[in-house]
């Protein structure tokens, strides 16, 4: 096995503080902020367990590894070098799927939700929402598109608009705390439960994965061995604070009950903005502004890593034609590739508006799981290719290297995964393993769809993503023997 061919055309443009922005753009979600906060004080509690016992092993290995295989493509990469083409096709499959599908789902829809309530009025199924959310994911697509050397500074820009809107939503509810009080945290309840975990586990951690993302341009950073640990463990750092703190916040301020996943932070943040008078207003829709330009440009930065990543299986062979994997000779982006993102997430939406009827909780509620479940169910392949490579690559030069060698890899390895199963099957399978533990489940009034619908869309998505890229490498694999019988083209 090798390392896919270099691709042309590439020039390096990604220093650390623009690998690190690109973290902090792509993890960093404003859509699960609320979604989070639904599981009230408990939320903040697994917040800080799951920081400490999963995305700390999770930077270590992904620093160590992202640091010794740079190569474009990142864990498209490590898992070819591990365990093989197939295995490697179809795990870039559901890494890369899952942004369209998320695009087109999750964060469409809570942008959509947000300038409607905050900024102009748009409706439910109207002309004015169907507009909206095909331009948002155009743009999002098109910022992809552009040579990287333009399109970080628009990453950038996402990265600084979110964590500007947190910390200032965070200063004003302890604003409001001092001159309310926090009437939220009295009945908040940050004593963990099983059922509180079972139900927040896939979200928390959907929200701490990606930071690897970046490695897919590694070909496009100037010095990658030195800035991937770095940047992995400062954008790590930023994102725990910017989950844990506006969790807290927004549970702070608003009162039991009042916490719904898709519109948490900016119902929060009409509430305690309420300590600035008749600024609130303004104040309100600039914050939405900036919320629904977070999550477009945050559609842009997976965009621009999973495109990279999926062009890259492509090129070497495992996505139905070479030509989805040719980047543009003078922009140095997948073009096709990005298209085809921009196609699939537009049919995905107008799937989604169909599945509740233009119920826009339920949609989205569904939707995110579905993104959960394709992202979850890709590092069931990821995370054992690092120690695989860790143990069979042992020569490869390691700049930075896990504490306590190959031991403390391995153990760091083992406990990443043991929560990435948990989470995968509870995405996958909401509700089966409560009854195990006695606790009762309600799916209907947990998820506002039938259990046979759900499954339909989440298992039936998983099942269609197999077939198409066992279709696609296979199609590659025929194309390929074809070509060396007639003698015009590589046996690899």
């Amino acid at each position: 096995m090798s390392v896919p061919a270099p691709v042309p055309h590439l020039k390096r443009s990604l220093r650390r503080f623009d690998i690190m922005a690109m973290g902090v753009a792509a993890v960093i979600s404003f859509d699960v902020i609320g979604q989070i906060a639904t599981g009230g004080g408990e939320a903040v509690t697994w917040i800080a367990v799951v920081a400490v016992t999963f995305l700390t092993p999770y930077a270590l290995i992904f620093a160590e590894t992202g640091a010794a295989f740079p190569q474009e493509g990142g864990p498209y990469v490590w898992v070819e070098l591990a365990f093989g083409r197939l295995a490697a096709a179809l795990t870039t499959l559901f890494y890369w799927v899952t942004n369209p599908v998320w695009l087109g789902g999750s964060l469409v829809f809570i942008a959509a939700q947000a300038w409607d309530g905050f900024v102009s009025p748009l409706g439910s199924g109207t002309v004015a929402d169907y507009a909206f959310k095909l331009v948002f994911i155009w743009t999002a697509i098109l910022t992809a598109v552009v040579s990287l050397r333009r399109g970080k500074w628009i990453t950038t820009a996402g990265a600084g608009a979110k964590v500007l809107s947190l910390a200032f939503f965070t200063g004003t509810a302890v604003a409001y705390g001092v001159q309310h009080g926090f009437p939220g945290l009295d009945d908040a309840g940050f004593s963990p439960t099983g059922a509180g975990f079972l139900a927040l586990v896939p979200v928390l951690l959907f929200a701490f994965v990606g930071f690897e993302a970046p490695n897919a341009a590694g070909d496009e950073m100037h010095d990658p061995q030195r800035d991937i640990p770095v940047a992995i463990g400062a954008s790590g750092l930023i994102a725990t604070c910017c989950y844990l703190l506006p969790v807290l916040a927004i549970l702070s301020a608003a009162p039991a009950g009042r916490v719904t996943g898709i519109g948490g932070f900016l119902e929060a943040s009409r509430l305690v903005f309420g300590v600035y008078g008749d600024w609130r207003g303004p104040l309100l829709t600039t914050v939405a502004v900036l919320f629904v330009f977070g999550l477009l440009t945050q559609g842009s930065a997976w965009m621009i890593v999973a495109d990279r990543m999926q062009a890259m299986a492509a090129a070497d062979g495992g996505f139905f034609s070479r030509r989805l994997g040719e980047f543009h000779a003078r922009l140095g982006t997948p073009v096709l590739m990005n298209l085809l993102s921009g196609v699939t997430a537009t049919v995905f939406m107008v799937a989604a508006m169909q599945l509740a009827s233009g119920d826009t909780g339920a949609i989205f509620g569904v939707v995110l799981t579905v993104a959960i479940t394709t992202l979850l169910l890709s590092y069931l392949a990821v995370v054992p290719s690092l120690l695989a490579l860790r143990l069979r690559m042992p020569e490869v030069d390691r700049p930075y290297r896990v504490p306590f060698g190959t031991r403390g890899f391995t153990v760091a390895t083992l406990l990443v995964y043991a929560w990435i199963l948990l989470g995968s099957w509870v995405a996958l399978f909401p509700g089966t393993l409560e009854p195990v533990v006695g606790i009762e489940y309600d799916f209907r009034d947990t998820w506002g769809v039938s259990r046979a619908a759900f499954e339909s869309f989440t298992l039936g998505t998983v099942i269609l993503l197999l077939a198409v890229g066992a279709v696609g490498y296979l199609t590659q694999h025929r194309r390929r023997r074809l070509d060396a019988e007639r003698g015009t083209g590589p046996t690899e």
